[in-house]
């Protein structure tokens, strides 16, 4: 079905409306022809025209504790935080990163890309990854295990968070597909209140693409599984037995 184009008395456009439905608004003198190619037509009368909900901008203005996964997660995440006007810092602790030397390469690439951005980080120091191992024994199917971890990683920088000050923590696994948002988001929001400390849930995945751009334009390395043993089983082998069956 064909559409026309709609102004009203002060020429400024308004969604447009079937054809039948235009030319019977100039029939009852309601509006007159503008043009017929494309068929465009002006109300008599002026429409008031709701401005565009403003976005609810929390952090505005607010110091704001970012867990890092890896570089590449950072670039998007920390560049729409910086436009909502937060004053990010970021924080360093995956315990769950194995080899050690893959927790080292990404921690290195962090490093070097946080100082390209003038990004202040926060770095726990060590390598805890046997705590990670200790919490999902028993528990190393996906999205168990992956529960863990969130709550793992979360829970410490809550913690840093409300130790130094900060208004809000957030995370870069939000623009993750491959994470779980509601699982972290109730995690994160459970963690800010044993802590004090407010967690700022934010879809981030609209920026995913865009973080792959950025990413390369940074010459950062981008890992091929999540981070743990278990995913880089699973990344390689699809039958592995930590796979959730049906």
């Amino acid at each position: 079905m064909s559409k026309a184009r709609v102004l009203d008395i002060r020429d400024r456009p308004l969604s447009p409306c079937a054809e039948g439905k235009a030319r019977r608004l100039v029939e009852e003198d309601k509006a007159d022809l503008v043009n017929e190619e494309p068929l465009t037509i002006r109300l008599h009368r002026a429409v008031d025209i709701p401005k565009p909900k403003e976005e609810i901008n929390p952090v505005k203005g607010k110091r704001l504790l970012l867990h890092i996964c890896c570089a590449p997660c950072a670039t998007y995440t920390v560049k729409r935080l910086r436009a909502l006007g937060a004053e990010v810092t970021g924080h360093w602790f995956n315990p769950n990163i194995h080899p050690y030397s893959e927790h080292e390469r990404r921690r290195k690439t962090l490093a070097r890309y946080a100082k390209e951005i003038a990004l202040p980080v926060i770095w726990e120091k060590g390598y805890e990854m046997p705590a990670f191992f200790r919490a999902v024994v028993g528990h190393e199917t996906f999205h168990k295990r992956c529960a863990i971890c969130y709550h793992l990683r979360l829970q410490r920088t809550a913690q840093r968070a409300a130790e130094e000050g900060f208004d809000f923590f957030s995370t870069t696994l939000l623009i993750s597909p491959y994470q779980d948002q509601d699982s972290l988001r109730k995690i994160g929001e459970a963690c800010g209140r044993q802590r004090g400390v407010a967690f700022y849930f934010e879809n981030f995945r609209r920026g995913f693409a865009e973080h792959y751009e950025l990413a390369r334009a940074h010459d950062l390395y981008m890992q091929r599984y999540c981070g743990c043993i278990y995913s880089e089983w699973e990344a390689k082998d699809k039958n592995a037995s930590t796979q959730p069956h049906h």
